[in-house]
């Protein structure tokens, strides 16, 4: 496959990607069927807290769920917290007008629902402290968020990246979790999730034919530096170390459920006709995508 090799910056690049962005959104809005909330949370097995309406006070051995999936659960929470700081990175990057303002505000309004949900189901099931919930939420909005990669290619690598790292670790708590209203709130969870992830490595796809150099050269910059953006969360170390430790999230699943398919989706080892700086580019990508499988197979084989 050859591509002609002409260089954009970021205005021109996003004006030229925005036909693209708006076909996604089409295709988007009409797979994303709505679902609610309320829906999926077991409201019955619900009791009030102490406080105003002087109910039972949390206490851990109230906690009916796995330990690994409330840690899964827990960490995914807080990262969706920081919703708001996202929403303004994100309009920042690609603006609030036209398809991507639109792209933008569906996003957001399908993202909010995750946190209530999961919210809901933790205090609803007492599978976690309530007030520790409330301060470590607002310790981590209070914070913001600022997106490590200023440049547009390497946000949409990014966000592709985040987005189908995010819909392997929901689907993989499911597959954990042995409670059948979790399970359905999570398989809707990882739905969204995986159609957030198509919108970007569509408009990402778009962007290898118009400037392969520059995403081969994104890759190779985001793969190696990648983190979740609730890295800043109280205990978010802990947690991701639970995740690890649990197989929910690992270096394995990184690498064989997210940085694989993305690159084999890409196609970027079969482009031809690439600049000197590409061909330097794929090299540096060649040895990330190395690296990340070395790392993958040491943890798969440890004790």
């Amino acid at each position: 496959m050859t591509q002609a090799c002409v260089p954009h910056d970021d205005a021109a690049l996003l004006f030229e990607l925005e036909p693209t962005a708006g076909r996604a959104l089409d295709e988007h809005l009409k797979s994303a069927d709505e679902w609610y909330p309320h829906e999926y949370i077991p409201w019955g097995v619900g009791r009030d807290f102490d406080g105003v309406l002087g109910g039972e006070p949390w206490s851990p051995q109230q906690t009916g769920i796995d330990s690994a999936v409330r840690d899964g659960l827990l960490h995914n929470l807080l990262s969706e917290d920081n919703l708001p700081s996202y929403h303004h990175a994100i309009a920042q990057l690609f603006g609030n007008d036209g398809a991507w303002g639109a792209w933008v505000n569906q996003w957001t309004a399908e993202e909010g629902r995750h946190g209530l949900a999961i919210r809901d189901y933790l205090l609803v099931t007492r599978a976690t402290d309530p007030v520790a919930l409330e301060d470590a939420r607002r310790a981590h909005v209070q914070q913001g968020y600022s997106i490590d990669y200023r440049g547009v290619v390497e946000s949409l690598v990014y966000v592709t990246l985040q987005e189908l790292a995010t819909r392997t670790s929901y689907s993989n708590i499911r597959r954990k979790c042995g409670d059948r209203a979790c399970d359905a709130l999570l398989r809707r969870i990882s739905q969204d999730e995986n159609r957030h992830m198509l919108f970007y490595r569509t408009v990402l796809s778009e962007a290898v034919k118009i400037d392969p150099d520059r995403v081969l050269t994104a890759c190779a910059t985001v793969i190696p530096t990648f983190r979740s953006p609730g890295h800043a969360a109280p205990g978010f170390t802990n947690l991701a170390l639970s995740m690890m430790r649990s197989g929910i999230y690992t270096p394995t699943c990184h690498h064989d459920d997210v940085v694989v398919p993305m690159m084999r989706f890409l196609g970027l080892f079969e482009l031809t006709g690439l600049s000197p700086a590409g061909d330097a580019a794929r090299e540096r990508l060649t040895e990330v995508v190395t690296h990340s499988e070395a790392r993958a197979r040491r943890f798969a084989s440890r004790d």
